[in-house]
């Protein structure tokens, strides 16, 4: 009997045929949603062919049930070269044919990958990681394996039949261009990863194959659940308010454009005109018409996933199906999980744990979906099937970071072109991703918002004044605010960085007025519990004021008499703005544009671009307000704006990584007639290249950062916190870790590597169960400030 997985807690045994099988059948589910149904489970079918030897057999064995005789450490037997190295012998020949080849190429790397990441084809060493998997590696039993399968699982010639099955499949599927093949190989390697951790964890919880979720079902109860709230709305006092009437008309125009074909549209709807619930209303219709699975919104703020699921959860009525994604709170290892053996320890079971996706509605963050497509780890890429025959609602997608705008389009492009997804664009600031190299394939007439310009100019609640003329520091700011706050009321002061918020936050502490302060360095309970006590205030009529970074500006409902907004982007002002006077409570307040002059803005490229050409906005509008139709955050002073900056930072719109002297775009997607590399590699070897594919898949996973910095996610001793760290760390088998985990994201903070080398310098770091799991001590997190630490801290531009 050959062994798949020995279950640690009772020793029960998983023979490889019934992992194969399963892996096979889950792979192909997925697949199908693509029609690559055979594609995707070929990889299932032969991704453990390499544990089908005496050798893995042996080690597994001895490793539960001898460990004194074990001979073999963890990750030394080589399970998944050999069915990649099967595919590669059957199919990439000079007879086979080219869409054959395609074939090996792809689910090849899959399954060679399935414990590590994606390999390069040809690397920037002039090596290619694929071919020395398939041809070069030793694997003394390989043979054995091979023939050990064909009598076992399937026959050679039900293997041959299986294979011309799949080989149709990406003949009907790919447009043959480097830039598909990288998205059905992501997609492919997507399926498995997911069949594979799916059927191991079904295994370890002794879990029957779950019933899936009626998405259909559950989205019409929704959105009938929607329209009631909605009617209810109109029965209101202040339903007859002209700005309630326009959210009224915007939400009903979202329900008349859900009937239109799948595409990529814009729903520019003015700060604080019903955006969230608008864009529900067209995603519930939309998926009923057109058989989406899910409904996923994605933001560049937690503070936004926060308030927004509680605020849908609220309507829906329904709290299980409705899943938030911040972060990772389990890191994935520098090497993919290649000590992965088949031994389910509780390590691996944390590493088991569902989080793919799954759910009918889901909010999660911009980072996190760039890392399904483009970042190491196992753990992303294991949720990309699970976008397609979905709505994408992106909030605030000018907040798309400049570097990632090539990456960000080509994957909508994807989704759009290929995995059925229909595609909302929200903000009252859109940005022109359509006139950029790696352009964005909006539809044409995709403006859900009819007559935008009277829409935009009846929502006007605030006037900017500009009081750029002279740098103010924090002593001035200060002294200006003690003295003006008490009578303007409620007031938001939005800094560029966690320094100077800090330090203006600490000048105010003691004055007239109650302070507060929000950032990134809290936990996301620790920001919902300040916010809830802002909304308290707010509510009361009471003066005080609150000193953040922009993390409040994107979507966070909350109102303020004043605002004051240290200089960035045109983008960034508008949305600061609509926290002033959100619900038009006056007829019209003030919001203060400051050049902050103790602001570090160095490493800080896209913000001090943005400040640049705001800055030159500013000054053409004092000279000819008529060419912005006499209002600085207008339509046509958005759009230019967004012209020039784009044009500024055209050559950063390609992610250039600098390691290897090459855009991250031509990385993934070139033709082999532009890639240097295999110029390189023919003319040093004065031979063809033998592979179609051409990617340097692992050496863009490994310097992709959303980022410029790495961050690792912390559980910090707020509130419940200290009770999952507990929880995780103890002897305990913990029947449910998913919700551990979910529960977890709320109590977790980002970290760039600089600060968590100086915490554990230290010893404030503790790290559980191998370093999967990190622990800030309870003397380094603040009540005020969340972690207390000095320095810039990097970009405080998401929460990830």
């Amino acid at each position: 009997m050959y062994i798949a997985h020995i279950r640690e807690v009772d020793k029960v045994i998983q023979t490889l045929k019934e992992h194969l099988c399963g892996v096979q059948c889950l792979a192909e589910t997925f697949g199908a949603k693509l029609r690559l149904q055979h594609v995707a489970g070929l990889a299932g079918l032969l991704h453990d062919l390499g544990k089908y030897t005496n050798e893995f057999k042996d080690y597994i064995y001895k490793a539960v049930f001898e460990p004194e005789l074990a001979e073999k450490k963890r990750g030394q037997v080589d399970h998944s070269t050999a069915g990649g190295r099967l595919l590669y012998q059957m199919l990439h020949d000079r007879e086979n044919s080219f869409h054959e080849k395609l074939l090996a190429e792809v689910v090849g790397n899959a399954i060679i990958s399935h414990h590590s990441n994606l390999q390069d084809y040809i690397s920037p060493t002039i090596e290619s990681n694929f071919l020395t998997r398939v041809l070069e590696k030793e694997l003394p039993e390989y043979e054995s394996a091979v023939e050990r399968f064909f009598q076992e699982v399937m026959t050679e010639a039900e293997l041959a039949r299986y294979v011309a099955k799949a080989v149709d499949e990406i003949k009907q599927f790919t447009d043959n261009s480097p830039t598909q093949s990288f998205f059905l190989t992501k997609y492919i390697f997507s399926c498995l990863i997911d069949a594979d951790r799916t059927n191991t964890r079904m295994f370890d919880e002794q879990a029957r194959e779950e019933e899936p979720t009626q998405p259909q079902q559950l989205f019409e109860h929704y959105h009938q659940q929607l329209l009631n709230h909605l009617a209810s709305l109109k029965e209101s006092d202040s339903a007859q308010k002209p700005i309630n009437v326009l959210r009224s008309a915007m939400s009903e125009q979202c329900e008349s454009f859900a009937m239109r074909p799948s595409g990529i549209y814009t729903l520019s709807i003015p700060t604080g005109g019903g955006k969230t619930l608008a864009s529900l209303r067209y995603a519930l219709k939309h998926a009923q018409e057109y058989n989406k699975q899910r409904i996923i919104y994605i933001v560049p703020f937690t503070t936004i996933i926060e308030q927004n699921a509680q605020e849908v959860r609220n309507i829906l009525g329904d709290d299980e199906n409705i899943l938030e994604h911040h972060s990772n709170v389990v890191e994935d290892s520098e090497n993919g999980d290649e000590q992965e053996d088949g031994v389910i320890t509780k390590k691996e079971r944390l590493r088991l744990a569902r989080d793919n996706w799954d759910r009918p509605i889901i909010f999660t963050t911009l980072v996190q979906f760039l890392n399904v497509f483009y970042a190491k780890g196992n753990r992303n890429t294991r949720r990309l099937h699970n976008l397609s025959h979905s709505v994408l609602i992106f909030d605030e997608v000018q907040k798309v970071p400049t570097k990632c705008v090539s990456l960000f389009n080509e994957a909508l492009n994807f989704l759009k072109e290929f995995a059925h997804c229909s595609i909302l664009l929200c903000t009252a600031t859109q940005p022109t991703l359509e006139n950029v190299k790696h352009s964005l394939l909006k539809d044409r007439d995709g403006e859900i918002v009819q007559n935008l310009t009277e829409v935009s100019e009846a929502f006007k609640r605030v006037e900017i004044l500009d009081k750029t003329d002279q740098p103010m520091t924090n002593e001035r700011l200060a002294e200006w605010v003690r003295d003006e706050a008490p009578s303007w009321g409620s007031t938001l002061i939005i800094l560029n960085t966690k320094k100077v918020v800090k330090d203006l936050y600490e000048k105010l502490e003691g004055g007239p007025l109650p302070v507060f302060h929000l950032s990134t360095s809290m936990c996301a309970a620790h920001r919902k519990d300040q916010l809830d006590e802002i909304r308290a205030l707010l509510k009361e009529g009471t003066p005080f004021i609150c000193v953040t970074t922009q993390l409040i500006e994107a979507g966070v409902d909350v109102s303020f008499k004043c605002v004051i907004r240290s200089l960035a982007g045109l983008d960034s002002i508008a949305q600061a703005a609509g926290r002033c006077n959100r619900h038009g409570e006056e007829q019209l307040q003030y919001v203060y544009v400051i050049d902050h002059a103790e602001e570090t803005l160095s490493k800080l490229k896209e913000i001090e671009v943005g400040q640049e050409i705001a800055g030159n906005v500013l000054a053409r509008f004092k000279k000819k307000a008529e060419k912005y139709e006499g209002n600085l955050l207008s339509q046509a002073a958005m759009r230019e704006y967004f012209r020039y900056y784009y044009s500024k930072m055209d050559a950063n719109l390609n992610y250039f990584v600098k390691e290897v002297d090459k855009d991250m775009t031509k990385l993934l997607m070139s033709h082999a007639v532009e890639n240097s590399y295999v110029t390189y590699y023919q003319k040093n070897t004065g031979t063809h290249f033998p592979l179609l594919l051409n990617g340097s898949y692992k050496t863009a996973a490994d310097h992709f950062r959303v980022i410029d910095q790495n961050t690792t996610s912390a559980i910090v001793p707020y509130g419940e916190g200290q009770d999952i760290i507990a929880q995780l760390n103890s002897g305990e088998w913990v029947d449910d870790l998913s919700k551990v985990l979910k529960k977890a994201q709320q109590y977790t903070v980002n970290l760039y590597s600089q600060e968590i080398d100086q915490l554990k310098k230290e010893g404030a770091i503790v790290m559980h169960l191998d370093g999967m799991v990190y622990e800030l001590k309870e003397s380094w997190y603040s009540h005020q400030y969340g972690v207390d630490f000095k320095g810039e801290g990097g970009m405080d531009f998401m929460s990830f």
